[in-house]
């Protein structure tokens, strides 16, 4: 389970301290299909980096499976399960995609088993298992590549940071089968994704909507979809249907 108990986060911009995360309450239960959604500049992206340990949160305590993380490190919480999947993937000049693989593995992943994880995200495997992650790969390729590795990493909490952006029509109809398959697997896995689009809120189990850095709805996809997709949400204008 993820607990965050009064959880905030500020910045520094432009000499003035800037609230971001606002005494945050959370709980999300193991083996969920999460989606966080709100406006623009409510704290989305911020919060899954805090999960995450990319930013330290300010106040509060962050729980995993009842361990106090708070003060762990990005790379401790990486080996205690928590992977992070960046809104633009990295790409890594020199580095083939069996490297990548590999690497996330922690292990000597074969070519077989290597191409096991492309498979599971539509890649076709001795097209792209000796590529390297460069700018000949497009921003859908990537994407999946980078589901891929989180895949390879068998991670108990896997967040996604807006997976849509800089991907064309095709590549998203993919990305939604790939959590549609990563949802119904037979993994204890719990996927939180930061996102507006209708069609990733339309497979989860819970929808949070965050603005203003808090928590402003938090229920099943049947309890809240109906009211940030009818005329009457005004708050959020960034949803966007497919």
């Amino acid at each position: 389970m993820l607990e965050l108990k009064n959880v905030s986060f500020s910045a520094e911009a432009e000499g003035k301290t800037v609230e971001i995360i606002r005494d945050l309450d959370l709980s999300i239960a193991d083996n969920r299909f999460v989606v966080i959604t709100g406006p623009n500049g409510g704290g989305k992206s911020t919060l899954a980096k805090v999960i995450a340990g990319i930013e330290k949160n300010t106040a509060g305590q962050i729980l995993f499976d009842g361990e106090d993380i708070s003060e762990k490190s990005i790379t401790d919480r990486a080996r205690m399960g928590i992977g992070f999947a960046f809104q633009q993937p990295v790409r890594f000049k020199g580095i083939t995609v069996h490297d990548l693989l590999r690497i996330a593995s922690g292990k000597s992943l074969s070519v077989s088993e290597a191409c096991e994880y492309l498979s599971e995200v539509g890649l076709c495997a001795k097209d792209y298992i000796n590529r390297e992650v460069n700018a000949s790969l497009s921003g859908g390729e990537l994407k999946r590549i980078e589901i891929a590795t989180v895949l390879a990493r068998d991670v108990k909490l896997a967040l996604f940071d807006e997976p849509e952006a800089g991907i064309d029509l095709w590549s998203f109809n993919n990305l939604i089968r790939i959590f549609e398959q990563m949802r119904k697997s037979e993994k204890q896995r719990t996927i939180i994704v930061i996102s507006h689009q209708e069609r990733i809120l339309n497979i989860a189990d819970e929808i949070i909507v965050l603005a203003d850095g808090r928590v402003t709805k938090h229920g099943t996809k049947d309890e809240i979809l109906p009211e940030i997709t009818g005329k009457d949400y005004a708050i959020n204008p960034c949803i966007k249907i497919q």
